[in-house]
């Protein structure tokens, strides 16, 4: 779910994203928002499941007219290297991402924001985050010295040469860090 709600949030601010992506995005995270917690509160909901379902399905959609971006470029270096899961590892980096980016694209992270129903999507990511059980990178056994040389291959990933915000190095290292 947090790995389909990553592709819901880069949809809003993709370079090829457009109004197909957005609305698939919108309905996505939308879907994701609401469900999420009711599969947290009652796992064999069929409701709740079926909702998140429909909302990952809208994710696809949505990727499938855009792309990746910071988020997903964050989760997919620390997962190659460490083997772990890519929803575990965008439920603690999109949140960074998305403050990240914001600066960039103030309208796209606000629509987003709306599309979960609140004014601060960062904040909302990390709530639904913590449902499923992520916190911070140094939970899923990230070592902190190795953070610059994950960023080095962050900023190499196509989903960082995509973002709508030019990212060094350096910057990624410093949003590593504050997951950490």
């Amino acid at each position: 779910a947090m790995n389909a709600l990553a592709h819901c949030a880069e949809a809003f601010y993709h370079p090829d994203g457009n109004a197909a992506a957005e609305r698939h995005a919108e309905t996505g995270a939308t879907a994701i928002g609401y469900a999420l917690p009711l599969v947290v509160e009652r796992p064999d909901g069929i409701y709740g499941r079926t909702r998140l379902l429909e909302g990952a399905m809208r994710a696809a959609l949505a990727l499938a007219e855009s792309g990746l971006c910071l988020g997903h470029a964050m989760a997919q270096a620390l997962g190659g290297r460490y083997g772990l899961p890519q929803g575990s590892t965008n439920a603690v980096c999109l949140p960074a991402a998305l403050r990240f980016n914001a600066v960039a694209v103030p309208d796209a992270v606000a629509r987003f924001a709306q599309a979960l129903g609140v004014d601060d999507a960062p904040a909302r990511v990390e709530e639904l985050a913590r449902l499923g059980g992520f916190g911070r990178l140094r939970d899923l056994g990230v070592p902190e010295g190795d953070l610059d040389e994950v960023a080095e291959a962050v900023v190499g990933r196509r989903g960082a040469l995509e973002n709508p915000r030019p990212v060094t190095a350096a910057e990624a290292a410093e949003l590593l860090r504050s997951v950490w």
